[in-house]
C-alpha cells in the first residue's frame, strides 16, 4: 500500500499549486480519496474529498471555491488544483484513500496516508 504526494513548494499569495497523490492500484482501486492538511501548530484538519468515480466531490468551507480535486483513475492519481492561496493555507497536506468508495470530511473513514508534502505561501 503506497500513497506518494507531490507538488508542494513555496508560492506568494495568489499563486496557485496542483498537487498530485499516486497510488498503488491496490490502494486506488474502488476507493475514494481525500486530502487533508496540518498547519504549523494546530491539527491535521480535512480539505477534499473525492469519490472513487469522481462524481462526488467535498471542500471544506476555507478552500471551497478555490480548491478543486480531481482523480485519473487510469494513472491511480489524484489531485488537488489550489488557486488563489493565502499564507494560511500553510501547511503539509497529505492525501488519504478511504475504505470505502466514498470519502468523507472524517480522517477515521480513511485507511491509508500518504507521507505529506508541504505548501508554504508567503504574503
Amino acid at each position: 500500500v503506497q500513497l506518494q504526494a507531490s507538488g508542494g513548494g513555496l508560492v506568494q499569495a495568489g499563486g496557485s499549486l496542483r498537487l498530485s497523490c499516486a497510488a498503488s492500484r491496490r490502494t486506488f482501486s474502488n476507493n475514494g480519496m481525500g486530502w487533508f492538511r496540518r498547519a504549523p501548530g494546530k491539527e491535521r484538519e480535512f480539505v477534499a474529498t473525492i469519490s472513487w468515480k469522481g462524481s462526488n466531490t467535498l471542500y471544506a468551507d476555507a478552500v471551497k471555491g478555490r480548491f478543486t480535486i480531481s482523480r485519473d483513475n487510469a494513472k491511480n492519481t489524484v489531485y488537488l488544483q489550489m488557486n488563489s492561496l493565502k499564507p494560511e493555507d500553510t501547511a503539509v497536506y497529505y492525501c488519504a484513500a478511504a475504505r470505502s468508495a466514498v470519502g468523507s470530511g472524517s480522517m477515521t473513514n480513511y485507511a491509508y496516508w500518504g507521507q505529506g508534502t508541504l505548501v508554504t505561501v508567503s504574503s
